[in-house]
């Protein structure tokens, strides 16, 4: 039974620790009731505990329990449990309160310790020795105080608590147990003492039966109930955990760019509206600086979009070393990204632009790819050039196109006469979405030559723009906008279904000889309805494929090299022919190009307009000539205007002229009329 009540002490420490830091954990009206159950359990463990011991005790005479006696110290044991609760549970514990705390915890343990003592009704009374009495107070106590500064700092849940716990509740049960046993030697009955309780008091062993079953099945469900909670805390902390992280990776997702991780444009307009609150407030100015890559699209041309990526991140790496702390950068998507700084005057967001134009300036490595690009960059002063954030980014913009008009590689403050050309910007791209609905575009042909006077094999489709009041508008003031904003995709779409009607009526006419070349740009190029749309362009208008030459560009056709040729051989498959366009302007891989289903190479005209015999242009020329004929491929030199370019470039071996030397481009109707005057398209020189 001694055994046993050690056994129950150290339990009944267990239970306090463990509630304790229930309590202390537990939030709203759950600290109320784990309180309760934890005084109660503490309680009930420490006053079993004693009445375990007195089991224990015998003497040889018959011994019983009044009620009433009994209840009471069960009740202080609970009284006293539930201020030691207490106090581990504040947020701070000094070592007064703690005194204070030991002392009056320690006397209710021993109230409770001789109030359970009277419930034996002995009679002469129990003589207690002083001094073991004084010891019994004294160590009850010192174990008071030892377990509330235990509690109190192992009140919070840790990796190594269960073990820690365990310790402490053995010391705190051998303190509770040795005050119980240093009492008990405190007691000495007289001779011929007798026990009041014995006939009309409780049974001492149906009580030692209740109190073990009652106190076991409390602690047990105490603990067990702790133990749910705890997992049930853990389980509910780690999906707050995994909450907290999904909301921050939606957050991420949301406000910032995935690529640089930079802000996007919805936390930049975010941060611009404070940036304006704050100013207005304070009486400051800030600037709105609009920055745009120059090359970047020759650079996603010539080595592909991955290696633009690269090259996006690195320039946002730059940004961030170049500016302060307390600046915002954002990316608003391709290579345009914005910058807040606040300024004192004007000068400073210059001496801003300057240093970034110096950084991004400098040589890229990229993927053991040395590249370079430039940055054009518009500025806007808050509030001077704007009153809101929608202001200030359209007139940063507006200046930063104005930087790109002059030359690139700067930087420009906004002025108010840029509105107008940016005006005329939007309301052309409003025009220009409207011109295919409204018939607008028609399709002028340039003739293309047998070298070295003919006859026509065949024509180039350009595309035109007849605006209803600006009159004919030339490619390259609209092409660049309808690339930009994938309006290129049903413009092109209909330039090869006019281009293929058209190729059909001259069959008819008997040109059965003729082809005609429509251009695809690299978008176009890129589209996934490409095959489609050519295929439908052929079979709309009955015309065999190999009357159809679709031209593309080096750069696009180098841009992703292995996709580039998956579409090719599947439209050479259709039997359509391939011309690789303006070349020797780009960086081909001749490994490529070999593989490549082309017919043809275009030399670019800009070989062609300062060619002289001996001269840098005329060895380029002789080598594409050369590369050609070892490919196999018809080579196609545009942009003949004299006879000597005609003469010279017959006699290196080109196989088709085209330029002014041979005709303008021009309508199908004025071609025609051009056809029927002459008996054949020669030119006399």
């Amino acid at each position: 039974m001694v055994a046993f009540s050690l056994i129950v002490a150290i339990l009944a420490s267990y239970t306090a620790l463990d509630m304790s830091g229930r309590v202390f954990t537990a939030t709203g009206r759950s600290v109320k009731w784990w309180f309760i159950g934890g005084a109660f359990a503490m309680g009930l463990g420490i006053w079993s505990m004693h009445f375990i011991g007195m089991l224990a005790f015998s003497l040889p005479i018959p011994l019983g329990y009044a009620i009433e006696p009994t209840l009471l110290s069960l009740l202080i044991a609970i009284g006293a449990s539930a201020f030691a609760l207490w106090l581990a549970c504040q947020q701070e514990l000094p070592w007064v309160r703690l005194a204070l705390g030991a002392l009056l915890m320690g006397l209710g343990i021993t109230a409770m310790h001789y109030t359970g003592m009277q419930a034996l009704h002995m009679t002469p009374s129990i003589v207690y020795d002083p001094g073991w009495l004084a010891l019994s107070i004294l160590i009850a106590v010192l174990a008071s105080g030892t377990a509330l500064w235990i509690a109190f700092h192992l009140r919070q849940h840790s990796r190594w608590m269960i073990y820690s716990r365990l310790g402490a509740a053995v010391v705190m049960g051998c303190a509770i147990a040795g005050m119980h046993y240093t009492g008990m030697a405190a007691a000495q009955f007289p001779l011929g003492s007798f026990c009041g309780a014995a006939n009309n008091g409780i049974d001492s062993n149906w009580l030692a039966l209740l109190v073990i079953i009652v106190t076991l099945a409390v602690m047990a469900i105490a603990l067990i109930i702790s133990v749910l909670d705890h997992r049930l805390e853990q389980r509910t902390a780690h999906l707050a955990t995994s909450l907290e992280q999904a909301n921050s990776e939606l957050m991420q997702m949301a406000l910032y760019d995935p690529l640089t991780h930079l802000p996007n444009r919805m936390l930049l307009g975010d941060r611009l509206g404070q940036a304006i609150q704050t100013a207005h407030r304070e009486q400051r100015t800030f600037a709105t600086l609009f920055l745009d890559l120059d090359g970047f699209k020759a650079v996603n041309d010539a080595y592909g979009h991955h290696h633009g990526d690269l090259l996006l991140v690195e320039v946002a790496k730059r940004i961030r070393n170049t500016v302060r702390s307390q600046d915002t950068i954002a990316r608003l998507g391709g290579d345009e990204f914005v910058l807040l700084a606040e300024v004192g005057e004007p000068t400073d967001a210059a001496k801003i632009a300057e240093k970034l134009i110096h950084a991004l300036a400098q040589p890229y490595s990229i993927a053991r790819h040395e590249v370079e690009v430039s940055a054009s960059i518009g500025i806007a002063i808050y509030p001077d050039n704007g009153k809101d954030g929608h202001e200030l980014l359209i007139n940063a913009d507006a200046a930063m196109y104005h930087a790109k008009d002059l030359g690139r590689n700067g930087f420009c403050f906004f002025e108010h006469s840029m509105n107008t050309n940016a005006q005329e910007q939007l309301q052309l791209l409003q025009d220009l979405r409207r011109a295919l609905e409204r018939k607008e575009f028609l399709l002028y042909y340039q003739p293309k030559l047998h070298a070295p006077d003919g006859p026509i094999i065949g024509t180039e489709a350009l595309l035109r723009w007849q605006h209803q009041t600006r009159g004919l508008i030339p490619p390259n003031e609209f092409l660049p906008l309808a690339e930009k904003t994938g309006l290129i995709i049903p413009i092109g779409q209909w330039v090869l279904d006019e281009a293929c009607a058209q190729m059909r009526r001259w069959y008819d006419d008997g040109h059965t000889d003729w082809s005609v070349a429509v251009n695809l740009s690299t978008v176009q190029f890129n589209h996934s309805g490409l095959l489609d749309s050519v295929r439908n362009a052929l079979e709309k208008h009955a015309l065999e494929p190999h009357h159809l030459i679709l031209e593309i560009t080096e750069s696009t056709a180098m841009r992703d090299a292995d996709a580039t040729l998956v579409t090719l051989e599947q439209l050479a498959g259709m039997g359509v022919h391939i011309s690789i366009d303006d070349f020797g302007t780009g960086y081909s891989s001749l490994l490529y190009l070999k593989r490549l289903p082309a017919s043809e190479l275009k030399i670019d005209r800009g070989f062609i307009n300062d060619l002289a015999d001996n001269n840098e242009d005329a060895a380029i020329i002789s080598a594409i000539i050369a590369l050609g004929r070892t490919l196999n491929l018809k080579v196609v030199a545009e942009g003949v205007e004299t006879a000597e370019q005609q003469e010279f470039l017959t006699r290196l071996g080109c196989n088709s002229l085209q330029g002014f030397r041979f005709g303008r481009p021009m309508s199908a109707r004025q071609l025609g009329e051009q056809l029927l005057q002459e008996e054949q398209p020669t030119v006399s020189s």
